[in-house]
């Protein structure tokens, strides 16, 4: 019993810290769903109303439609990058560590120096991406390009982290499969589909899994660089909470936004996961 009691004494901080900052507000905000408040004057019990508001809207779809564009895009470019330069890296060419340094810094770099930097970028008049390509394309003021060159920061921000992940499966692998695929005669292509991706499934799987839900969740990078626009071609679920609780002063229905978000990310979640015996090679 002692020892239990000390057990207890040590994880208790972690504990109050996740009852309060964590439980105690998801249950407080899913009650808030169902209420009408402006933050200033006392809730107005509501019931479903927030929730027919939000499905009654034709922004809130093209708000949901692009976080799932954004979602999606960046899962998928976001996995099979870094996949590919990780096993390319794998091969130990040369200067392969500052390649791997080189490809870790943007996702260590704090999100505001991103969205400084990557604004200049696409800035239509002296922005690098214009004077290179000798274009003069208005990247985050077009409704046609806005929401690609967020996609592209997005990607280009996950490749080290994902990349790395990928390597350390890579190094653990049975270099003995790879040279038995090399002596069967198999090339480069017929090994990374046939050999490397099949073990490297469980990883992918992963990946995949982590990407899309940190996809979904995105916001510093609208905030930063767009602002939803133009146009809300931007806007998504995250910011638009933001924007329902602190600037229109409408917190039950950025609590009702909140909880669409969460059941979408929970239902694609079990879908992943029902799928993985499919998917994964090493799964029963």
């Amino acid at each position: 019993m002692k020892h239990d009691a000390k057990a207890w004494i040590f994880i208790l901080p972690a504990i109050l810290g996740m009852l309060i900052f964590i439980i105690i507000p998801v249950i407080c905000s899913f009650g808030l769903s169902f209420f009408k408040w402006n933050l200033l004057t006392s809730p107005e019990f509501v019931g479903l109303y927030n929730y027919q508001e939000l499905f009654n809207e034709e922004l809130f779809y093209k708000i949901l439609l692009n976080t799932v564009v954004f979602a999606i895009s960046t899962s998928v470019f976001g996995v099979i990058i870094p996949l590919i330069l990780a096993v390319i890296l794998n091969n130990k060419i040369r200067g392969s560590e500052f390649y791997k340094t080189a490809y870790f810094l943007p996702f260590i770099t704090p999100m505001i120096v991103i969205g400084i930097v990557w604004q200049w970028i696409f800035d239509p008049n002296i922005g690098l991406l214009n004077q290179v390509l000798h274009l003069h394309i208005n990247w985050l003021y077009d409704t046609h390009f806005a929401m690609p060159a967020l996609i592209a920061v997005s990607v280009w921000k996950l490749i080290g982290y994902n990349m790395i992940i990928f390597l350390s499966s890579l190094s653990a692998m049975d270099q003995s499969l790879f040279e038995a695929a090399k002596i069967d005669g198999a090339n480069s292509v017929q090994t990374f589909l046939n050999v490397t991706v099949p073990l490297l499934s469980p990883t992918i799987f992963f990946v995949v899994i982590i990407t899309a839900i940190s996809s979904f969740q995105v916001f510093d990078l609208v905030w930063l660089m767009t602002q939803g626009g133009p146009f809300d071609s931007t806007n998504v679920l995250v910011y638009a909470i933001y924007k329902n609780a602190f600037e229109y002063f409408n917190a039950g229905k950025a609590s009702a936004i909140a909880y669409v978000l969460f059941v979408i990310i929970l239902v694609l979640t079990l879908i992943q996961w029902n799928l993985r015996k499919k998917i994964v090679y090493i799964e029963d």
